[in-house]
């Protein structure tokens, strides 16, 4: 039936990925020509269109399609286990061996050409289907179809029959997106606690083998790993420090005469006094103040104090200088280019670095561990 196209594969990867798969296999039939253009024949180029929501006859195709499998499988299952090994077992012991073979009997073979009917209508309901598909442009190409509906067509194989329990999961999927009550909505929280359940014990044992093989082969790597991506990110580096630095370090190192640096002052203060501690041990100093009478002795106290305020206004105007944010940057990318010319290969950098990852690959196995799952049970 048309709206039949219009069902999402059950496959979670589909589901996932569905918008670049909508992209290649969107149905086209329910465009307006009067107010869409014709679709370019560019299987690149999405449409942007809704399918339309199914008449009463095509919901009640499918329902009686969803039941008619569900009941076929339900019988070839129910004469597989009538034709086994176990099910004679048990009637050779619960005494009810009659009964099977005259199930074998008279049985077995009707229920065998009522499968094998079933299964020539699906391959012809199959057919008409994708028959309807290309007469109608439903997807940009014909053969399309059998791609989208993969799950239909390896049902209709014997030997696949199970798989066409996925046509009855995307049709009461379907109806569930159009608000019908398939199943008890218990029954539905409790087939995806299930599913998410088995989904994470999987992905967890495959998490935890990706992180020993990854902690197995950095350590059989000898340090070259490492070495080579710090090497191919060595620019990427020195990048990040310079920025790190620019961030955390100039509100510490920036001076200005309104707002001088944490620093600034008490560098100031240790010139001033190294200053006036010099202009005291100069003898040769003191001898020619000490020539000039009266005010020789006025004039090296004021020397010891102008020399003081000197250094330390020096100290001040030169900090500020060589703060500014052009110089900053340059120290700082001067400190990054060092930086990241170290030699990743030395002992005990290598111990550092393999220490850090493998707590890492540790701290993430350990919280892949954790069975999410249990705490929905609380």
């Amino acid at each position: 039936m048309r709206y039949m196209t219009y069902l999402p594969c059950p496959h979670s990867h589909f589901l996932r990925y569905r918008p670049h798969f909508e992209q290649f296999f969107m149905p086209t039939a329910n465009l307006d020509p009067k107010s869409s253009p014709t679709p370019s024949p560019n299987i690149n180029q999405p449409l942007t269109t809704h399918p339309a929501k199914p008449s009463r006859w095509q919901l009640a195709y499918d329902i009686i399609m969803m039941v008619a499998i569900v009941l076929d499988l339900l019988l070839m299952g129910f004469d597989a286990l009538m034709l086994s090994s176990f099910m004679a077992k048990i009637a050779n012991w619960l005494g009810f061996v009659d009964s099977i073979v005259s199930y074998q009997q008279g049985w077995h073979e009707p229920l065998k050409v009522a499968g094998g009917l079933f299964t020539i209508f699906l391959v012809a309901e199959l057919v008409v289907r994708w028959l309807i598909a290309i007469v109608q442009k439903r997807y940009y190409r014909w053969f399309f179809f059998p791609f989208v509906h993969w799950y239909e067509v390896l049902g209709c194989a014997p030997q696949l029959r199970a798989l066409r329990l996925l046509r009855v999961g995307v049709i009461g999927y379907r109806l569930h997106k159009l608000g019908y009550k398939v199943l008890p909505a218990s029954w539905l929280a409790t087939i995806k606690f299930y599913y998410q359940m088995i989904m994470e014990e999987i992905s967890d044992r495959v998490i935890l083998t990706a992180i020993d093989n990854i902690r197995t082969e950095i350590s059989n790597a000898d340090g070259h790993l490492v070495k080579n991506i710090i090497d191919k990110h060595r620019d990427d580096i020195q990048k990040v420090i310079v920025e790190v630095l620019q961030q955390e370090a100039t509100p510490l190192l920036q001076s200005t005469p309104d707002h001088p640096a944490i620093f600034a002052k008490p560098l100031a203060k240790q010139v001033g006094l190294a200053i006036q501690q010099a202009l005291t041990d100069t003898p040769e100093l003191h001898r020619i103040l000490r020539l000039i009478p009266i005010a020789g002795s006025i004039i090296e106290n004021q020397m010891h104090s102008i020399g003081q305020h000197f250094g330390e206004n020096l100290t001040l105007i030169l900090t500020t200088n060589l703060t500014k944010p052009q110089a900053l940057t340059l120290m700082y990318e001067e400190i990054a280019k060092s930086l990241v010319q170290i030699d990743v290969t030395s002992p005990a950098l290598e111990k550092l670095i393999s220490d850090i990852i493998d707590d890492s690959l540790t701290s993430l196995a350990n919280q892949v561990r954790i069975q999410q799952w249990k705490h929905q049970i609380r």
